[in-house]
């Protein structure tokens, strides 16, 4: 569903690699684009032989209301990114949070007890939800203050930075073919007890994070996190 159309690519492409490396040739992944979320009901009709379907944004938060049924997660984060359809009703799942959770436990160290958040995008409530579950504070920092931010990235002295030991971006800032582009902060202040986590997968090493590992800091892509959501969601389908 419609952009960015790098997300989609890679999502189509996890799925395609597994087909092929599993052989399983009684199952398509494809792409439908929409122009905006009103043609969401048409597209179920036009494709009565859906099984599920994965949400990308600007869309994860509008379909819920075409759900007729809603995991926990989903009602928490206010998100849905998954959705099985199974006797012509739509059950949704949230499967960012899970793949954002399984890949970003392992490396946290005691010291990640407080964190900072670019961005308030539609992968942000996910982030949010595992940061919460982990008890692990946050700030979400945006260009401009306003309801859904703590933080602008003109307040990122080095107090803050010292503080805050996990840095997720959730910006498309990186994202190809833009590479040359990062986040605005003061990268200056980054310690080798840094933990910068990108959301980006295209490229592998984005901006923020090469500006981080020069620093020492320990970095991670997003790439574990789409592929573990894409399995949540093949488990989900096929359950």
């Amino acid at each position: 569903m419609q952009f960015p159309k790098t997300l989609i690519a890679e999502e189509l492409r996890t799925f395609e690699k597994k087909f092929e490396e599993q052989t399983i040739t009684d199952c398509t992944y494809e792409n439908f684009e929409l122009e905006s979320i009103e043609e969401f009901p048409n597209l179920l009709k036009k494709n009565p032989g859906l099984k599920g379907l994965n949400i990308t944004i600007p869309y994860k938060e509008e379909v819920v209301q075409f759900l007729n049924s809603n995991n926990q997660i989903v009602e928490a984060v206010g998100a849905c990114n998954c959705i099985k359809i199974s006797g012509g009703k739509l059950f949704g799942y949230n499967t960012d949070v899970i793949g954002f959770e399984k890949s970003l436990r392992p490396l946290l160290k005691p010291w990640h007890k407080k964190s900072l958040i670019l961005g308030n995008g539609g992968a942000t409530e996910a982030v949010t939800f595992v940061l919460r579950k982990l008890n692990i504070s946050f700030d979400i920092v945006s260009r401009s203050l306003h309801t859904n931010s703590t933080l602008c990235y003109k307040d990122l002295g080095e107090e803050v930075m010292s503080e805050s030991l996990l840095i997720i971006n959730t910006t498309p800032l990186g994202m190809y073919p833009q590479t040359d582009q990062y986040p605005d902060i003061p990268y200056e202040f980054i310690t080798e007890k840094h933990f910068l986590y990108d959301l980006i997968y295209n490229p592998s090493e984005t901006m923020f994070l090469q500006k981080g590992k020069e620093k020492g800091a320990m970095i991670k892509n997003g790439e574990e996190m789409l592929v573990l959501q894409a399995e949540e969601s093949w488990s989900i389908w096929n359950n």
